[in-house]
């Protein structure tokens, strides 16, 4: 993501982070600051007390985008891959919920994060086809 003009991903935190907050809350921008909304912290969040992102180094976005009017959800991880068990929980859940899921792992080169990330689809194999003609095509996911 960008902020304020800054390219923002693992490796390279938002110019405002102090560790702990953002030093200028009061005037971030509204995308992606105000709009992000993790899914830890949003009301009635399906998430068990486990998966905080701090705990199961994972952050959660339910219903980033659609396909076919399907709420599909987000997840990428707080490091270069979501821990197996916090992956195996999102993937249960969108089974459950019939809602296609896109999670990524983080590209480390020379112990450096970059900021392309490699994208992964669960869901239907319709989905799955849909995501990776996208990503072929250089397409946005959402």
């Amino acid at each position: 993501m960008t902020i304020q003009g800054v390219p923002v991903y693992p490796g390279k935190p938002c110019p405002h982070s102090t560790g702990s907050g953002c030093d200028d809350y009061a005037n971030r921008p509204k995308d992606p600051c105000i709009n992000f909304n993790c899914g830890w912290v949003i009301d009635n969040s399906p998430l068990p007390d486990w998966m905080k992102p701090e705990n199961a180094k994972v952050i959660v976005i339910f219903n980033k985008t659609t396909w076919r009017n399907l709420p599909v959800d987000v997840a990428v991880p707080v490091g270069r891959r979501i821990p197996p068990r916090a992956l195996n929980w999102l993937k249960s859940f969108a089974a459950q919920h019939g809602r296609p899921l896109l999670f990524s792992e983080q590209v480390k080169e020379n112990g450096v994060y970059q900021r392309e990330q490699l994208f992964s689809a669960h869901g239907p194999p319709e989905f799955q086809a849909h995501i990776t003609r996208l990503l072929s095509e250089g397409k946005p996911l959402w």
